[in-house]
């Protein structure tokens, strides 16, 4: 867990245009995880370490082809390091007439790291590997709510976000 903890404290001493930095700089074992994550057969989890007014750290555990829903991130800046496994990242941009359109898919692999943000689109990461994923997620500042893509009515719709664990450095932090 110390690694982690070196992160948060790397993160809350700096300004937000040295997150990229800080979170490429990291060596993240594996093994740092074990008291944040968790696991469902039924959808990938948001497991929440850490989050403040200046950013937000959540590790989130897929298992094979968990998918999320194509979203944005309120505006928000969004840095996501695979820890372990492989993911998809599909980028959409919507035109004119409101359609969606993919303008690109990246494979990243364990050590990767994405960033997104809003005027880039909205996307969609799903667990691409055969076996588990875990990705850790860095907002510049947490996210509450986001709009999703309801893939029924094909429209936009807001989402109250919501973690599947808190970790004990969030309480703590309060």
């Amino acid at each position: 867990m110390q690694p982690v903890n070196d992160l948060i404290t790397a993160l809350a001493e700096a300004e937000s245009t040295a997150y990229p930095e800080i979170f490429r700089s990291f060596d993240l074992p594996i093994g740092a995880f074990d008291s944040f994550r968790s696991w469902s057969s039924e959808s990938y989890t948001r497991n929440c370490i850490v989050g403040n007014e200046k950013f937000e750290l959540i590790l989130i555990c897929w298992e094979q082809e968990h998918i999320t829903p194509i979203h944005d991130h309120a505006g928000e800046e969004c840095w996501v390091k695979v820890i372990q496994g492989e993911l998809k990242e599909t980028i959409y941009k919507v035109d004119e007439g409101r359609q969606l359109h993919t303008v690109k898919s990246s494979i990243y692999k364990t050590g990767d790291i994405s960033y997104m943000i809003d005027f880039m689109g909205f996307h969609r990461l799903e667990n691409s590997h055969d076996k588990r994923s875990m990705s850790l997620h860095l907002y510049a500042k947490p996210i509450y709510n986001c709009q999703l893509f309801d893939e029924h009515s094909k429209k936009f719709v807001r989402k109250e976000l919501a973690y599947h664990t808190v970790s004990e450095l969030m309480t703590n932090s309060k």
